[in-house]
């Protein structure tokens, strides 16, 4: 049942709400907010929404960027990080239209919903189901600095084997995982974020240390509907920085914050429905997955490389796609193989739960985008019948990495850098914008405003071509 305005009010009178806070996701995957006093709150909010600027979001041009932001009423909630009581909501960006507004076709939210619109139309299903797996540090203390005279950064972390301040108990290089106390100096932590996540809204299914020893952690949540699961995602990492941070620490999602260590993804879990029924079950076919499910996975790899410049859009999204950190490289899927882009778990059997995962994505992504172009590219792998066997993608039901250079060097890789994910991007992104659910106009904007991104990183010295070359 729907959350009218009436409820809103009742609930704002309930508990005492004094400020009701709007946030807003930009082009990044970047919360932003505006917040009005709760008497502010009425029918013409729901009607005529809040104007604000949208070139500053990084879409919409100067000379037409007067949008307005409709509150999503089944959002609200407590923001538990705001001091003054504070309701808090997401919603839509609608762009100023006569006789009524229009969604804004390139704001996040409303390409998540349209792809959604778009793969009802065809057919093939009615619900994607997905479930992101949120890896990330949280260290003690960061320091870092870009000036032209100097460059550089510091980490601290009590449990890491490299600290100086620590009670004895380290964790050992890439031996983090599932560490118990007194070693998980962050149980407490991840314990009082999974509360609030839940209080939020946010059902999780367990929290533990991973692989990283100087801090790396993995909550895991409930698999749902698309859209809601983009919205989830932005609530998690809202709440994982905050929760740090009140209490003095700092957490990060950066891929590779820490040479050498693990890196942090953001797996992607997916299936399809259609009338209540999973559609991606065979019980004859490879791990029980149906013909529909592989050419599902058959578009993800056909369209592996441009996918990486929205799932993995950061430089550092590929100092983590690199051999021998549990993150894959090649193009290719398996039963149970995390060495693979796609896996398909093993322990998932019950038709209902059949389902693989997208293994390359990281949580610098926008998520709204990242869901909704793979599941554009799924479709696109269902509308042609792109078998991946018959692509030589697999499956690969062996340990990837124990392939000689020679064997490797046979098999598709991912982009190695940013760059070649944007080039694979600007040729190939037709199956991006069919059913209007990306504008071409979004994509020439993503391109641009990444390669500027990769243009100003290639101009900066770093502290290790100074290593490398400074007496040369």
């Amino acid at each position: 049942m729907k959350r009218t305005l009436q409820d809103v009010l009742r609930l704002c009178e309930e508990k005492e709400i004094k400020i009701i806070d709007f946030k807003m996701t930009d082009i990044d995957g970047r919360w932003r907010h505006l917040s009005i006093p709760v008497g502010r709150l009425n029918e013409d909010t729901m009607i005529y929404g809040i104007g604000f600027d949208g070139s500053n979001y990084g879409y919409a041009p100067v000379e037409n960027s007067d949008m307005v932001f409709i509150p999503d009423l089944d959002s609200a909630t407590i923001d538990p990080f705001a001091e003054v009581p504070t309701l808090t909501m997401i919603g839509d960006v609608m762009i100023i239209d006569r006789p009524i507004n229009r969604p804004f076709d390139q704001y996040p939210r409303n390409v998540a919903k349209r792809a959604i619109e778009y793969m009802k139309e065809t057919g093939v299903a009615d619900e994607m189901i997905v479930g992101p797996e949120y890896e990330f540090y949280v260290f003690d203390d960061v320091a870092f600095s870009n000036d032209p005279q100097s460059s550089g950064y510091e980490i601290e972390a009590c449990q890491a084997e490299w600290s100086n301040g620590n009670n004895g108990f380290q964790v050992r290089h890439k031996a983090g995982y599932h560490t118990s106390l007194p070693l998980d100096v962050n149980q407490d932590l991840r314990n009082r974020i999974v509360l609030m996540m839940e209080e939020w809204g946010v059902a999780v299914k367990y929290h533990h240390t991973e692989v990283g020893g100087c801090g790396q952690l993995e909550i895991e949540v409930e698999l749902g509907e698309m859209t809601q699961m983009a919205d989830n995602t932005m609530v998690a990492k809202y709440i994982i920085k905050n929760a740090a941070a009140a209490e003095g620490r700092t957490a990060t999602f950066m891929p590779k914050p820490v040479a050498g260590e693990a890196g942090s993804g953001m797996h992607v879990h997916m299936h399809l429905f259609k009338d209540g029924q999973p559609i991606f079950y065979d019980e004859d076919g490879y791990a029980q997955l149906s013909d529909v499910a592989l050419w599902f996975i058959g578009g993800m790899l056909e369209h592996a490389a441009s996918l990486c410049a929205i799932t993995n859009p950061s430089t550092n999204s590929y100092k983590r796609l690199v051999p021998g950190y549990e993150a894959p490289v090649t193009i290719g899927y398996a039963m149970a193989n995390r060495s693979a882009v796609v896996r398909i778990p093993a322990y998932a059997k019950a038709p209902k739960n059949k389902r693989f995962e997208l293994r390359n994505p990281d949580a610098t992504c926008n998520p709204y985008y990242a869901f909704a172009a793979i599941l554009m590219a799924g479709l696109d792998g269902i509308a042609k019948k792109i078998d991946p066997h018959e692509r030589g993608w697999g499956p690969y039901d062996f340990n990837l990495y124990d392939l000689s250079e020679e064997e490797q060097a046979k098999i598709d890789g991912l982009p190695k850098s940013l760059g070649e994910a944007l080039d694979a991007l600007e040729w190939d992104h037709e199956y991006l914008t069919r059913g209007g659910v990306f504008p071409e106009r979004l994509i020439q904007i993503w391109l641009k405003k990444k390669r500027a991104e990769l243009d100003e990183l290639n101009r900066i010295p770093t502290p290790a071509e100074f290593k490398l070359y400074y007496d040369l």
